[in-house]
């Protein structure tokens, strides 16, 4: 796994030293912060690739980072706190974060959460990626075959008769067959 630019906030000193410790010789670059507000400054300037909050911290708890930081972009998120209320759990899994995990924890632990965090938040990224050119893409198909019907009912002719007569169309004036269907259908 390539290094990545990880952002960690946690109100504890020892705890974010320790974790910048165990990070960076795994080849990461960190930034940290005291407090959700700063952990919110810090990913304006710079965006990271993965974010591990603390939860409970002074100015903004690490739930309201989370929930601030993925209104701003997508990121995986890891909480790693040192509280396993089943209350606290459930407004954590009410987020789309990667993990929980509480303290004290391992380095290993830590290690692997990291790599699978980072895996899955890149395979829902490529899923949703796909699911929306899926999705653009038939919604210009429904744009081209109500175009389609258009021409047919108009005119009288086949399916593809209308199909050939708007790529003739979208060929004579250098525009894409969605164009010309998107001008088609709006003059209805």
């Amino acid at each position: 796994m390539k290094g990545l630019h990880i952002l960690v906030a946690d109100d504890e000193a020892l705890i974010r030293l320790g974790l910048r410790r165990i990070l960076e010789e795994a080849g990461h670059t960190v930034v940290a912060a005291e407090d959700g507000l700063a952990a919110l400054r810090l990913a304006e300037s710079r965006t990271p690739d993965l974010v591990i909050l603390d939860i409970k911290m002074p100015q903004m708890d690490g739930l309201e980072a989370a929930q601030a930081l993925l209104d701003r972009a997508p990121v995986p998120i890891i909480f790693l706190t040192a509280y396993g209320e089943q209350e606290l759990i459930t407004r954590a899994a009410r987020l789309p974060v990667m993990g929980y995990l509480v303290k004290p924890i391992k380095e290993a632990e830590l290690l692997a959460m990291i790599e699978v965090a980072a895996c899955r938040f890149e395979e829902h990224r490529r899923t949703a990626q796909a699911a929306a050119q899926m999705e653009e893409e038939l919604a210009s198909r429904r744009t081209i075959d109500r175009a389609k019907g258009l021409l047919m009912q108009r005119e009288g002719i086949s399916e593809l008769e209308a199909y050939h007569r708007l790529q003739q169309r979208a060929q004579a004036e250098r525009r894409t067959l969605l164009e010309v269907a998107e001008e088609m259908t709006a003059e209805e």
